[in-house]
């Protein structure tokens, strides 16, 4: 289980998040909402790894991750997938994901092109193996994201804003994608600003607001929760 308790942030004397606490299960997805300027986003990068925490502890099953480096997190098995674009332009889609295998000290060769193969098929993505990253459409430069992600076998996966910047057709290929992963027992925490979607694939949502969590529950119970509609959703919202 990862899980973050009582995490703080100020900044310049204004506390961000105040005593923050949630946790995401393997082979759940959770969603970590809330309106623009709430806290979420900087409770998200203590997760990550990406924003130091001026107390809390974020602990991955019995490893403490709190003072580790983002690059360390990851060797725990705590993935993240940023917002803006990582993929590599000028490498191909085999190569962005083959640049994350070579790093895999445990697997020979020929483990690391079965796993490539593995990957570029169930991404749906064997097709355009051969393409460059600047040459991919949002969809395919998500998957292709994705499936390099998962080239380190991780236990979890925190998705920053996984529906920016795809078309429908493509954020409706997405959910699958996250379904998918929740089916290979990955844990995932998504931030997004599109509730909707979120909400539709989350298990489980925690809701901030002035950098408390004032709602968590599934999404029935966060359409239902009245100051969440007040601050948030609005009356007129539904999935």
């Amino acid at each position: 289980m990862l899980t973050a308790t009582n995490l703080a942030k100020s900044y310049k004397g204004r506390k961000v998040v105040r005593d923050v606490s949630l946790s995401v299960d393997q082979g759940e997805i959770v969603g970590l909402l809330g309106p623009n300027g709430a806290g979420k986003t900087t409770c998200f990068y203590m997760i990550v790894g990406l924003v130091k925490a001026d107390s809390g502890n974020v602990q991955l099953s019995d490893q403490s991750l709190t003072s580790l480096p983002i690059h360390q997190r990851a060797s725990y098995g705590l993935s993240y997938l940023p917002q803006d674009s990582s993929i590599f332009r000028t490498l191909s889609v085999e190569d962005n994901i083959l640049a994350i295998l070579e790093t895999r000290k445990d697997l020979s060769s020929t483990e690391k092109n079965t796993k490539l193969d593995i990957l570029l098929s169930d991404f749906n993505i064997d097709h355009i193996r051969s393409n460059k990253g600047m040459s991919l459409s949002g969809g395919e430069r998500r998957r292709t994201e994705i499936a390099r992600t998962l080239a380190t076998d991780p236990k979890f996966i925190l998705l920053d804003e996984p529906f920016a910047g795809i078309d429908p057709i493509s954020v409706s290929d997405i959910k699958q994608i996250i379904q998918q992963l929740k089916n290979r027992n990955i844990g995932i925490l998504v931030t997004d600003h599109n509730v909707r979607e979120t909400l539709d694939i989350c298990e489980k949502a925690y809701i901030v607001n002035e950098g408390r969590i004032i709602a968590e529950g599934n999404s029935e119970t966060i359409l239902s929760n009245d100051k969440v509609r007040e601050v948030y959703l609005g009356d007129q919202f539904q999935i």
